[in-house]
């Protein structure tokens, strides 16, 4: 019965979603409130539910007693005037009589209410009213029964005159009769309502069943609590998108399945449209609906969501993120972080280009201020390259830009507050730095990427572990042809990279393409970079599932799952 809508939801798009947007967008979804303030006995008072429940039971009562009185009232004005008709009817000849003699109504009248009528068959009436007394509140004492006779008001005698002749007859009686013990049943109820307060509060609870039986029906619209409270984040398709931030400033995010995977040495795509002087130097895949914590290099962190950020194009550069962030002048974001939920025993472990550590409990961090909070002290010329979350028994992995790198374990580092400075975690020479900070998990190679495009995998157990503040062991040998390291990342074989350079261009390459030699090696091409061209960013997608109907052809897309960088 009635309409049933069907919504029929795009390929790719997300039900939830789109029910958000109804519940939000239309009257699907209505959400009111209530002004709970009223007038209590002619004042006014902010009440709640319990209160104004008070006020209608009370309020019932008073209906209920009140509408008793009344009934009460009437009941008994019509036992008074039963009462003398059955007085009549005993002593019908001597009425008649009287009324004949009289000149008259007046006088008949008068007559009927000066004389004393005996009781007769009302005798037995009167004894069966017990202590639900029929004399209304208006009766004086010198009327009714009184010493074994009646004496009539001025009601009844009118009652008796008005009386017509089929009255008297022996049925008519009986009626009278049945009707005043009708009468006296429902005064002994009205009498029990107005001295029990149970009684009143039943009559209360009937009436309030009857009514809901008589009109109560299904509802058609469901009344809840606000426990659909919808939020920005709820009309938003929760989703994997690459987050991109240029070294100037532009941030973005854009859908992971607009790149395709490419064998090694391929030349790529463009990731985000640049200025000459600028590129990309920040890559994550991150969840829409996550939280990502931005570290600038002054030390400080600002909260933003996925979704905030402009959703954009390949070929479009995005937004400035001194649009989104209140940052100062000299102050750009340094290191971003996603976050979905903010877990007791997880940390966020920092490294700095000089070489300083530190780690902080995460849930330090779950409270967002506009202005942004202090993350880390620095010294003056450092700035902060890298954080991770970590759960206190993990390895840290820190690699400087001359290929040397320095393996140890996390309990080295105590946990610290927002603002301490932290320890040393590397040891450099100088104007030395370091460009990659990596928390192993598993058995996974470690993948180490040059200025020139150059990499290779190397097994983690290759990497011995070292103590604290040492120089460490060699990672990759770096010289003029394959330059600097700009970063490195651990990786499994069903992984794919990303690969990002100053000009804006990106490669994606599966990990099993990139050869796995030893530490001391210089690596082989990953990406072929023009004259002036330098990588600057790497990124990794985890998981790959590849489809075997595309195996052979490396124009399809590959389908996979990410996870964190």
């Amino acid at each position: 019965d009635g309409m049933r809508v069907v919504v029929e939801v795009k390929r790719g798009e997300s039900a939830e979603v789109v029910l958000n947007n109804l519940y939000a967008q239309t009257q699907l979804q209505t959400v009111f409130g209530i002004n709970m303030v009223a007038l209590d006995n002619g004042q006014p008072r902010l009440v709640n539910l319990k209160i104004i429940l008070e006020a209608f039971i009370a309020h019932r009562r008073e209906v209920v007693t009140r509408r008793t009185v009344f009934e009460l009232r009437k009941a008994r004005e019509r036992a008074h005037l039963l009462e003398g008709l059955a007085i009549s009817l005993s002593n019908i000849d001597d009425v008649i009589v009287l009324i004949r003699e009289a000149d008259t109504p007046a006088e008949a009248k008068v007559a009927l209410m000066a004389r004393q009528w005996s009781l007769g068959k009302v005798a037995t009436m009167l004894e069966n009213v017990g202590q639900a007394s029929t004399r209304p509140e208006w009766l004086t004492e010198e009327y009714g029964e009184r010493d074994g006779v009646y004496y009539l008001t001025q009601q009844q005698a009118q009652a008796i005159l008005d009386l017509r002749l089929h009255k008297l007859t022996g049925l008519e009686h009986d009626k009278i009769i049945q009707e005043y013990l009708e009468l006296i049943d429902k005064i002994k109820s009205y009498l029990l309502i107005l001295n029990s307060p149970m009684r009143l509060l039943e009559i209360i609870k009937e009436e309030l069943v009857a009514i809901k039986d008589q009109f109560g029906d299904e509802r058609k619209t469901e009344i809840t609590n606000a426990s659909h409270d919808l939020s920005l984040e709820d009309l938003i398709n929760a989703e994997d998108v690459v987050v991109t931030l240029s070294h100037m400033g532009y941030v973005k995010y854009q859908a992971l399945d607009e790149y395709q995977a490419q064998r090694r040495g391929g030349k790529g795509k463009i990731a985000t449209k640049v200025k000459n002087e600028d590129f990309v130097d920040r890559l994550l895949i991150a969840n829409t609906h996550d939280t990502i914590l931005c570290f600038s290099n002054m030390g400080k962190m600002y909260w933003l969501k996925v979704y905030q950020l402009p959703l954009a194009s390949r070929s479009a550069r995005g937004r400035p993120i001194i649009n989104l962030l209140p940052l100062d002048p000299n102050e750009r974001i340094t290191a971003i972080l996603p976050v979905r939920d903010y877990e007791k025993g997880k940390y966020i472990f920092k490294a700095t280009a000089h070489g300083t550590v530190k780690k902080t409990p995460l849930i330090d961090y779950s409270r967002p201020r506009a202005n942004g909070i202090i993350a880390v002290s620095l010294k003056e010329g450092d700035e902060l390259i890298d954080v991770a979350i970590t759960d206190s028994e993990a390895d840290i992995m820190l690699f400087s830009d001359t290929g040397k790198v320095v393996r140890f374990s996390e309990s080295f580092v105590r946990s610290m507050g927002r603002s301490a400075t932290g320890v040393r975690g590397i040891k450099l020479e100088q104007g030395q730095c370091v460009v990659s900070m990596i928390v192993p998990h598993g058995d996974g190679q470690i993948l180490t990427v040059t200025k020139n495009g150059y990499g290779k995998r190397t097994p983690l157990s290759d990497y011995p572990q070292k103590g604290r503040a040492t120089k460490g062991v060699l990672s990759i040998k770096v010289n003029e042809r394959n330059g600097p390291v700009v970063g490195a990342v651990q990786v499994n074989e069903a992984d794919e990279i990303m690969l990002i350079s100053d000009k804006g261009t990106l490669v994606r390459t599966p990990v099993e393409g990139v050869s796995c030699i030893g530490r001391n090696t210089q690596g082989v091409t990953l990406i072929k970079t023009a004259i002036g061209e330098n990588v600057v960013g790497l990124g990794r997608i985890d998981e790959m599932q590849v489809d075997s109907k595309s195996c052979n052809d490396t124009s399809k897309t590959i389908e996979f799952e990410t996870d964190e960088l």
